[in-house]
């Protein structure tokens, strides 16, 4: 144990001496996640409450059919405009975000009491034109209500008879949980890779760094066991990682106190912090042994960074495929490496009760796998080519 601590304690003084590589590897993540997630956020509700207050421009093909359908769009916040020449052309180049077009038969159909058709032209394809498109829905729906009420009463009928049945709807959603939905669309991801790879630069250099240097091998030749110089040097990538956890969170934490808007209702305890770490602790240990691994069957620092790009799509992996097939939470699901770090902290954002079971799985499952690639770790650092530069 001593050696271990020894170890660890020298490989962090060693780092802690490069002082730009700390302040990138501390500063850098605490102050681009608040300000990556804020940014997001503020942007998405500024443009959200533009969209559904700002007025509206339609361009209308045959206004002069329906000039009190006109009249109502424009006691709704949307203005009708002339049409394009082209209304497919405008909605594709994003001229318009849609287009609405009064046929030559509405006129007929509106004398004849029969249903008259209107045509909405959007583009499905475009993200930014749903909102506009639900408005214009709303509004017809809403005129097509108050049209359809004026007719029935007109022949003496209650309009109530129309709708046996009224629907009602009662959200059962927490606060908390609405606040989790909106945490969640990117703090996991990034809280993840954060402790996925958070040692990553510590622990390539302190294994193939110094394979390189031909620093490793006097280390290796000393009395002390190679496991144990092996779990020191993990022990102080851990430990880095977890500290630049306890910054990202923290620092996200008070940016949400001194958040604009709508952003300061959206906090986090600090119980909830300390358990994100202790959710977050096996990713910890996964990431730092299996770099440990590479690091140590190859042959230079620039061969073991050749696998980053392929280690950061990994905790990408859940989030791709929750947001394509969104799926029930089940107890196996807390066994899979990212995907069960995935889950957990959603449960966290959503003050969602964990139960015994699923720590169990979660922690047995999480540290089980990262023993086991300590082992393989240890493997290699036994093999006396691991000494060896080039």
């Amino acid at each position: 144990m001593n050696t271990i601590l020894t170890v660890a304690k020298k490989e962090l003084l060693d780092l802690f001496r490069d002082r730009r590589t700390v302040m990138i590897g501390l500063l850098m993540m605490p102050l681009l996640v608040p300000a990556l997630l804020l940014g997001m956020s503020t942007l998405a509700e500024k443009k959200q409450r533009t969209q559904l207050e700002s007025t509206l421009a339609l361009p209308v093909i045959g206004a002069e059919r329906a000039p009190n359908l006109v009249a109502f769009l424009k006691s709704q916040n949307i203005e009708p405009k002339a049409p394009p020449r082209d209304a497919n052309a405008a909605v594709r180049d994003q001229t318009y975000d849609a287009v609405l077009r009064i046929p030559e038969t509405f006129p007929t159909q509106w004398r004849n009491s029969e249903p008259a058709v209107v045509e909405i032209i959007y583009d499905s394809s475009r993200q930014d034109s749903q909102i506009p498109v639900e408005r214009i829905h709303a509004t017809l729906n809403a005129y097509a209500g108050q049209l359809g009420a004026l007719r029935v009463l007109q022949r003496g009928v209650d309009p109530n008879i129309a709708s046996p049945v009224a629907v009602a709807q009662r959200d059962a959603a927490t606060p908390e949980s609405k606040r989790g939905m909106v945490l969640g669309l990117m703090l996991p991801y990034l809280l993840i890779i954060s402790s996925f790879l958070g040692g990553a630069y510590l622990v390539i250099d302190v294994t193939a760094g110094e394979r390189e240097r031909q620093s490793l091998e006097p280390l290796l030749a000393t009395p002390a066991a190679r496991a144990a110089i092996m779990s020191g040097k993990i022990l102080a990538a851990c430990g880095f990682a977890m500290l630049s956890l306890v910054l990202i969170l923290t620092a996200f934490k008070l940016t949400l106190m001194f958040a604009p808007g709508g952003m300061r209702s959206l906090t986090i305890s600090t119980q909830v912090i300390a358990q994100l770490l202790l959710v977050l602790l096996p990713m910890v240990l996964i990431g730092t042994t299996l770099l440990t691994l590479i690091s140590a069957s190859v042959k230079s620092v620039k061969e073991a960074q050749s696998y980053m790009s392929l280690l950061m799509l990994l905790p990408m992996l859940p989030t791709i495929m929750l947001m394509v097939n969104p799926v029930k939470q089940q107890i196996w699901q807390f066994a899979v490496p990212f995907l069960a770090q995935n889950q957990m902290i959603l449960k966290l954002l959503r003050s969602e009760p964990i139960g015994a079971d699923v720590w169990g799985v979660y922690l047995g499952c999480g540290l089980g796998l990262g023993l086991v690639l300590w082992v393989l770790a240890a493997r290699l650092y036994h093999q006396e080519k691991l000494a060896i530069s080039g």
